[in-house]
C-alpha cells in the first residue's frame, strides 16, 4: 500500500480484534492477550496492530515468555516490523525475557528479519486438534507447516 510515516499508538483490545477481524489474512483475532499496539500513520489513521499473549503452546508458557498471536496491516510498508520491535521493547519492560511468534509457510518473515528476530524451529504440519473424544473445529491452519521465531 502507501509508505507513510508511521507512530506507535495504544490500541484497546476490542480495537485490536476488529482490526485482525477486517485485515488478517487467515486467522480470527486470539481469545486473550496481555496488550496490544498499533501503528498510525500521520493522520492518525490505524494501518496495523499487533495482539501479544501467553504462549498459545502450554509447554512455552514458562511465565518468562510472551508470544504475539497476530499482527495484522493494511498493507502499509514497514508497518508489521515496527509492531515487532515494539512488542519485543514493551515485553522487556514489563520483565518478559522472551518473546515469539510463529509464520505459516508461505509467509516470507520479512517483517521479522526486518525487525532483528531470528528464525529457530520450524514446525511440521499437523493433522488438526479434532479427536471423537473433544471434538474441534478446523479453522484453517491445520495441515500447513509453521516456522518459530523469537526476539532478539
Amino acid at each position: 500500500m502507501s509508505d507513510a510515516r508511521l507512530h506507535l499508538v495504544p490500541v484497546r483490545s476490542r480495537q485490536a480484534k476488529d482490526f485482525v477481524r477486517a485485515w488478517h489474512r487467515h486467522h480470527l483475532p486470539p481469545a486473550g492477550q496481555i496488550f496490544a499496539v498499533g501503528a498510525a500513520d500521520e493522520t492518525g489513521t490505524l494501518r496495523a496492530v499487533a495482539i501479544v499473549g501467553r504462549p498459545v503452546a502450554r509447554h512455552l508458557d514458562d511465565g518468562a515468555t510472551l508470544e504475539v498471536t497476530r499482527t495484522a496491516s493494511d498493507g502499509t510498508r514497514n508497518a508489521n516490523s515496527l509492531l515487532y520491535g515494539a512488542s519485543w521493547r514493551a515485553a522487556k519492560a514489563l520483565g518478559y525475557r522472551r518473546l515469539i511468534t510463529f509464520t505459516q509457510e508461505g509467509e516470507s518473515g520479512a517483517s521479522l528479519r526486518g525487525a532483528g528476530w531470528r528464525l529457530i524451529a520450524s514446525r511440521p504440519p499437523r493433522a488438526g486438534w479434532h479427536t471423537p473424544s473433544r471434538p474441534r473445529l478446523d479453522h484453517g491452519n491445520d495441515h500447513v507447516a509453521r516456522f518459530l521465531w523469537r526476539a532478539p
